[in-house]
């Protein structure tokens, strides 16, 4: 009983029968049955707050996979039950297939398409979520100095990496394909919202290097408003974002690999809340008497990069490290450090091969906790195989 756990002044005035004793004895019992009553409710609390505790249900780990843009994306979520998990899963595959069909440059009917077509004949009003991406291309295009262009498709073509058969064009055609990329080519009116080719030549816009980055952070928006909280978005393995933890932890753990020592990792992280994209030439590539040629471009000198192994970027938005990992690709360590020394919450770890032996392949830091150069050129831990 609650009355018994606290002290009752009644049974010290229950003798008293003088009137002023009895005026004193009715203010302590009501005093009493105040405290009783705030008693009962501080309890009742206390009952409430336990019982929720309680009944919080446990999250559980599902995953599924979808194949677009090219690639394969995978998403794990923690979720309460599997349906729960399934439907925001589908949601979000069903917004990068939406995705894929407004800007792919292999489907005729996608909106860059139209837009590669038509520019250069008379401004093309597009809608906002288009013109939101070819801004925030232009944009990387314009602070790298032209090492990322998304109008490089016909680069792409004449080195034979659209349709995957790798070949050197001749010097005639690197000539001709010159006229027809370039991102200074591009205007964009933000009060008109429209796209025209300056060079009034039909250009082919090229998303590659940003478009999943760009359909990850749209997913991830998506899967917040579901009310997710802990989720992990892969886009091929090259791109990466981590909502909230793993339940009971700091992050999502993940391993970059090192290209010098393959199998094993240059540096193990815990990825909360940001993204991580990756840029190497360890898929795309062919080699042609002897030679390696990478798919990654510099459109500067309309050849494939040389020297470099490996880029990982780390970044709040998943668009701007997905074009950050080309971008770093192609400038190389130096002037990758001065575009990244205003960018504080930006990190890149660059692995190339510096063209002058006996060094060896170099690796480099920039804004990156710790020090994942040293750590890996002694680190032994492998990469778990599949």
């Amino acid at each position: 009983m609650v009355a018994d756990l606290l002290p009752n002044p009644y049974h010290e005035c229950v003798q008293s029968i003088h009137g002023q004793l009895h005026r004193k004895c009715g203010d302590l019992v009501k005093r009493w049955n105040q405290l009783v009553g705030q008693f009962v409710k501080i309890l009742s609390v206390a009952a409430v707050c336990t019982l929720s505790s309680s009944a919080q249900p446990t999250l559980q780990r599902f995953h599924q996979t979808h194949a677009a843009m090219g690639t394969i994306f995978t998403i794990e979520i923690n979720a309460t039950d599997q349906a729960t998990a399934e439907q925001d899963m589908n949601l979000a595959f069903e917004e990068i297939d939406r995705l894929e069909a407004l800007l792919s440059n292999y489907r005729p009917s996608s909106e860059l398409s139209r837009i590669s077509r038509e520019a250069a004949s008379a401004p093309v009003v597009t809608d906002p979520e288009t013109f939101r991406f070819l801004e925030r291309s232009i944009y990387w295009s314009r602070v790298s100095n032209g090492a990322f262009d998304i109008t490089v498709g016909p680069l792409l073509r004449a080195w034979g990496f659209f349709f995957h058969q790798g070949r050197i064009p001749s010097q005639t055609e690197l000539l001709a394909v010159r006229h027809k990329i370039g991102w200074k080519n591009i205007a964009l009116d933000p009060q008109t919202r429209t796209v025209s080719f300056t060079n009034h030549q039909a250009m082919e816009l090229d998303p590659g290097s940003i478009g999943k980055g760009f359909a990850v952070d749209s997913v991830v928006k998506l899967l917040r408003n579901q009310g997710v909280t802990s989720a992990f978005i892969s886009a091929g393995g090259s791109t990466l974002y981590a909502i909230g933890a793993v339940p009971g932890t700091a992050g999502w753990p993940v391993d970059i690999p090192d290209p010098r020592q393959p199998g094993k990792v240059a540096a193990s992280i815990l990825l909360k809340d940001t993204s991580l994209s990756t840029g190497a030439c360890t898929e795309k590539f062919f080699i042609k008497n002897g030679h390696r040629y990478c798919h990654i471009f510099d459109p500067r000198s309309m050849r494939p990069v040389e020297g470099m192994l490996q880029t990982t970027v780390i970044d709040p938005s998943a668009t701007d490290s997905d074009a950050l990992s080309t971008v770093v690709f192609v400038l190389g360590p130096d002037a990758s450090r001065q575009l990244l020394a205003s960018k504080s919450n930006t990190q890149a770890l660059i692995f190339n091969q510096p063209p002058s032996p006996p060094s060896g392949p170099s690796c480099t830091a920039i804004n990156w906790t710790g020090n994942p150069c040293e750590a890996s050129s002694t680190n032994a831990k492998r990469i778990p195989s599949s």
